[in-house]
């Protein structure tokens, strides 16, 4: 099973929470046990499992990511003038496993799956597989 689903970001940079997006489409097809893999179909997007309890870690990570990728950086040759977001999204990665036991997604307490925007604000995807 595969699905494509989109994500529409507002700012230049955010972590989106898709946890729920991701669990509804589980639903849908009636899977009990598997994996679910969850991919960012751009060069400057990714994805990560992280605290989804305390919006300040969204926050802060934000911020270090511009700290040591900043964007106006001198020595950058990319013409797009977009290298900090590749430099992010090979740091996060494009993608994620997560296990499905019983219906569910297997994430710890406080963890979600993030789609992170490095060069927005844009409409994005993301691709979804079962296993």
């Amino acid at each position: 099973m595969f699905t494509t689903l989109p994500v529409k970001t507002n700012h230049h940079d955010e972590m989106i929470d898709v946890t729920d997006q991701i669990m509804s489409w589980i639903k849908e097809q009636g899977v009990k046990n598997g994996v679910v893999v969850v991919s960012s179909a751009h060069t400057t997007a990714g994805i990560t499992v992280n605290e989804n309890a305390d919006p300040d870690v969204k926050t802060d990570m934000l911020r270090r990511f511009r700290e040591l990728f900043p964007w106006d950086h001198p020595e950058d040759r990319h013409m797009e003038g977009n290298t900090a977001a590749h430099m992010k999204t090979s740091t996060v990665g494009h993608a994620q496993t997560i296990i499905i036991e019983d219906g569910e997604l297997v994430l710890g307490t406080w963890q979600g799956i993030y789609f992170c925007e490095f060069d927005g604000p844009r409409s994005r995807k993301i691709h979804v597989k079962m296993i």
